[in-house]
């Protein structure tokens, strides 16, 4: 890795996570075999005509999940970049709705579609409210009088935190990108707000290297996360340290 330390500041590490860091914390991805859609319609149960249509489907849904991210923990990928915050300043925007990073020790983590253990207004997404790991029951009501919901950014609704996203990346020294496809936008665009002088590297066993079109140096590592972490944070000790 092509790398130059800066001088009187920590190395501004920002990490681009997905599903693929947290399925090996035992949380299924969203598609393919056993995954959290099967099943399920994804119109019925993440969208906001599913929520008008069937509320209390869409509650069991996500009450599901809430209970199974109660069941697991964080795994070495994820406790690695919280001890990478000894030598740089690691900014983690993450596509995941669970609370594992934090779990971890995380410090400074962004989520750009939602956390499942924080609950809102069905009528306008405000009035957040921590929940743990409790259910959302139907009758449950935000300070509005409302239904609440889980506070989760459903599919054809707009993702509010891309900009402040987007700022964090444009001002990283490092990026990396652990366990996500690109496919999914506006996530994906998040890489095209990199500077082209920085080093891009990839940690994904099925890499999505092919989809970065940015003139940056990237370097694969293909692996899953709890494999490709340990060799990272590696090199970036011996440049740091």
């Amino acid at each position: 890795m092509n790398l130059k330390k800066p001088i009187n500041r920590k190395l501004k590490l920002v990490v681009l996570t997905g599903a693929g860091i947290s399925a090996e914390s035992g949380i299924p991805t969203f598609r393919g075999h056993n995954g959290l859609w099967e099943g399920y319609d994804i119109e019925a149960v993440a969208t906001p005509n599913g929520w008008a249509k069937n509320y209390r489907l869409v509650l069991d849904f996500y009450n599901a999940r809430r209970r199974k991210v109660a069941e697991v923990q964080a795994n070495l990928a994820h406790k690695l970049l919280a001890e990478l915050e000894e030598v740089c300043d690691v900014l983690i925007v993450t596509q995941n709705i669970d609370n594992l990073h934090e779990q971890a020790g995380s410090t400074q983590v962004l989520h750009l579609h939602g956390e499942i253990t924080k609950a809102c207004s069905s009528l306008t997404k405000g009035n957040v409210v921590d929940i743990g790991f409790d259910d959302i029951n139907d009758g449950d009501k935000s300070t509005d009088g409302s239904q609440l919901r889980p506070f989760i950014v459903w599919f054809g609704e707009e993702v509010p935190m891309i900009s402040n996203a987007a700022e964090i990346v444009a001002e990283a020294d490092v990026l990396l990108i652990v366990g996500t496809s690109l496919e999914v936008y506006p996530a994906a665009g998040l890489v095209q707000y990199a500077n082209s002088d920085i080093p891009v590297v990839v940690i994904d066993p099925n890499s999505p290297s092919g989809k970065i079109s940015v003139s940056n140096a990237v370097e694969h590592l293909q692996y899953k996360a709890t494999k490709g972490l340990p060799i990272f944070a590696e090199e970036i000790r011996k440049i740091l340290c």
